[in-house]
């Protein structure tokens, strides 16, 4: 059977594992962004809280995706929950990163004028530095992004959602007829997803990023 005709006959299953797939990173990737900026704002103005957090979130990224996954199926069991630990705790360090980066970045006079008018600090957080820091946390999390729509395929060792279950399956029946149908139909899959995800954090930056910042 060619590519292409496994495609036709499998393409309710890979549209169902696609959109697993999607949700996953997606809702994922709400949490990361919400823990990353919260830890962001939280520790910027301090250079070793903010190295600190740097340093924590760059520690996860050493340990091998399969071997975290491994560990925390004995603590939160199969399916969703090792997958959802796994994801969000690799995706904070480029959030993080950029929003120390970021929130570091903003011009102090700027700050400064915005008390001299009586706003209040969470008001100055809100309406002035995030959002001139948001340009380079929304690249970090396209990087974040980018990177679990990778590490989400390990999730199906966990029997987590996605299309890594897809490669998984081919992987364990090479050398039957589809075997490397299977594997090439879960990593293209993969790949068109992260690049309609990225696809839509460009569109989102130019709604979000005024034209004057963004130059």
């Amino acid at each position: 059977m060619s590519f292409w005709e496994y495609l036709g006959t499998r393409h309710q299953q890979l549209l169902t594992d696609a959109l697993q797939h999607v949700s996953a990173v997606f809702q994922c990737m709400v949490i990361a962004t919400l823990l990353g900026i919260t830890v962001g704002v939280l520790t910027y103005r301090s250079p070793w809280a903010g190295n600190l957090a740097v340093t924590s979130t760059a520690t996860v990224l050493t340990i091998p995706s399969l071997a975290l996954i491994g560990l925390l199926i004995p603590v939160v069991g199969l399916g969703v929950p090792p997958t959802v630990i796994a994801l969000v705790l690799y995706g904070l360090l480029p959030i993080v990163r950029n929003a120390i980066v970021g929130l570091r970045g903003v011009d102090p006079t700027v700050v400064d004028a915005a008390k001299g008018i009586g706003m209040s600090r969470a008001a100055r957080m809100l309406k002035v530095e995030l959002p001139l820091a948001w340009p380079p946390i929304l690249t970090g999390i396209r990087v974040s992004t980018q990177m679990l729509m990778g590490i989400a395929a390990v999730a199906a060792y966990a029997s987590g959602p996605g299309l890594g279950n897809e490669i998984f399956r081919g992987i364990a029946s090479l050398g039957s007829a589809n075997a490397i149908n299977q594997v090439l139909a879960g990593t293209l899959g993969i790949v068109a997803l992260a690049l309609l995800f990225d696809a839509a954090y460009v569109l989102l930056g130019r709604l979000t990023i005024p034209r004057g910042i963004r130059a």
